[in-house]
């Protein structure tokens, strides 16, 4: 999962869209209600990135195939810390289609809660144009 760490640690925000299977389900940690496609989920990578401070992974774990990746991250959102894991699956073409991310502790959640919201807006413009 070089390829998309490394992208997201530079904030190569294209780079990291670049690797999302078009069918791609985001799972957030905040939201009940999963996100599909491609243009949804890179919009939210976006968010996260002017939302997440200090970002930083901080440990990796692969499954024997190499389909299956859990990104160990730290950051700040605003003055609460917040580590959180990103699970990450590929397709047969190497492609993420199953992104899961959750965060502890639960003050962090929540300051990630109300970042996100803020930012919901401009995410549902950035996917929109992303279709259009």
């Amino acid at each position: 999962m070089r390829a998309f760490r490394e992208a997201i640690e530079a904030q190569d925000l294209d780079a990291a869209e670049a690797l999302l299977a078009e069918d791609v389900v985001f799972t957030s940690p905040v939201v009940f209600k999963p996100y599909e496609g491609k243009a949804i989920t890179a919009a939210i990578l976006r968010g996260v990135a002017r939302v997440f401070e200090d970002f930083r992974y901080v440990s990796e774990l692969s499954s024997e195939d190499g389909r299956d990746h859990a990104l160990v991250f730290a950051t700040r959102v605003g003055d609460r810390g917040v580590d959180g894991c990103d699970f990450i699956h590929l397709d047969e073409n190497g492609l993420i289609d199953r992104f899961t991310v959750m965060v502890r502790p639960l003050s962090g959640a929540q300051a990630l809660s109300a970042a996100m919201g803020a930012q919901f807006e401009q995410i549902a413009k950035e996917a929109e144009a992303r279709l259009g």
